[in-house]
């Protein structure tokens, strides 16, 4: 399979923060040019989120700091500064939007309408997508939020903690994440539909509660059919056992998961324990949902007495599903992690080289090519406008002096 699927596809991120842009650089590592309209002076606001490096290898630990987070969201893209608040700064925007096959932002519903560059007012041969938290439509359209809010009202911070205790976000921003994966899913079939059909674009309405919502599981069923309103069970699953992340000899968490019949015997035959296999309370999965905390204890007591490690070679001896919970220096140290080219490393013009995640997941290929780095501010605004919008150095100059670049 090609290295490029969508080579030759034009992608206009107007994105902040991570949702937006997150699906532009989908769709940039898939092949697609991308550029980013940014502020002119302040840019995107990931700029500004730490962790941060210093900007020289030269500097001092008080030097003016370079965001990571940046580092790794804004990569493979150029950067174009407009003033889309300006009507000058529209109608540039306009030219290069006609030139382009895809536009992905995360404005709070009604803003690009109201700065005139709405979808209606652009060529309907543009693929928009849309993100926000609540949608374009609805009572709730209009609310501002960020991924907190697209977690909460989408019913996974009410399922994620223990059931004793308040709900817990989960450690990365799951809702912006998921939401620029469906996107741009949805993106690419827009674009197919555009080429096999009548050459027009749509809309893509993405909201982050809306991608929380699809993978709610069975949760939505049960309740309809039987009442059932699913709660918050830690680290358990409730129909299921033993699962759980066990806490080794070493003081390092292993995650094993045996709650089926068959997995359930191999992890007793890890365990030295065939006795087990005879207790009625664990005979089936059904029973051994019911004493969980049962059985996820004898589990625990195998597990506190030996080394992560040797867990790990036993459960994997006798076809126990394993795996260690690393944290970013076990993923950097992992010969799995590094024999499939997982990270990569980022050439940032401003950091120096960086490794990050690799692209993902592979199109036939063992490794994908590994982006550019996340551009400075404004880096390609002369070269990009010059080429795709005619202006000259004399106009180019002009706006810059007036502030719209």
């Amino acid at each position: 399979m090609s290295q490029s699927p969508l080579r030759g596809i034009r992608v206009l991120d107007v994105g902040t923060r991570v949702a937006a842009p997150f699906c532009a650089g989908l769709l940039g590592e898939l092949g697609a040019e991308v550029i980013k309209v940014e502020q002119p002076g302040t840019g995107d606001m990931m700029r500004s989120l730490g962790p941060f490096v210093p900007a020289d290898a030269d500097a001092d630990d008080s030097a003016a700091g370079y965001s990571l987070f940046w580092a790794v969201e804004g990569r493979g893209r150029q950067s174009v500064t407009l003033d889309l608040r300006r009507p000058e700064g529209q109608e540039i925007f306009k030219k290069l939007a006609s030139q382009c096959d895809v536009i992905c932002e995360n404005f709070r519903p009604g803003t690009l309408e109201r700065w005139n560059i709405g979808p209606d007012d652009l060529d309907p041969k543009l693929v928009v997508v849309r993100i926000s938290v609540f949608g374009q439509d609805g009572p709730y359209h209009e609310r501002g939020g960020l991924d907190r809010l697209g977690i909460a009202y989408g019913g996974l911070l009410n399922l994620t903690g223990y059931v004793d205790r308040p709900p817990v976000r989960p450690g990365l921003n799951v809702a912006d994440y998921m939401t620029g994966v469906f996107a741009a899913h949805a993106a690419i079939a827009a674009l197919y539909e555009r080429v096999r059909g009548n050459g027009c674009g749509q809309v893509i309405d993405a909201a982050l509660y809306g991608a929380v919502l699809r993978v709610n599981e069975w949760t939505l069923a049960a309740y309809d059919r039987l009442g059932i309103v699913r709660q918050r069970y830690g680290n358990r699953i409730e129909n299921s056992a033993p699962i759980d992340n066990f806490l080794a000899a070493n003081d390092t968490y292993v995650c094993i998961v045996a709650g089926s019949d068959s997995n359930f015997r191999r992890l007793c035959d890890a365990m030295g324990r065939p006795d087990l296999l005879e207790d009625p309370r664990f005979k089936t999965a059904s029973s051994r949902a019911h004493y969980g905390d049962m059985i996820n204890d004898e589990v625990t007591r195998w597990v506190s007495g030996l080394d992560s490690t040797e867990v790990e070679r036993r459960c994997v001896e006798a076809g126990v599903p394993v795996a260690p919970i690393l944290d970013a220096a076990g993923i950097f140290a992992d010969p799995h992690i590094a024999h499939r080219g997982d990270l990569a490393v980022i050439d940032d013009p401003v950091a120096g080289p960086i490794r990050q995640q690799a692209p993902f997941p592979r199109l036939g290929l063992k490794e994908r090519p590994a982006p550019a780095g996340a551009p400075l501010l404004g880096e390609h605004t002369r070269s990009v406008l010059a080429e795709m919008c005619g202006l000259d150095d004399a106009e180019l100059d002009r706006l810059s002096e007036a502030g719209i670049i």
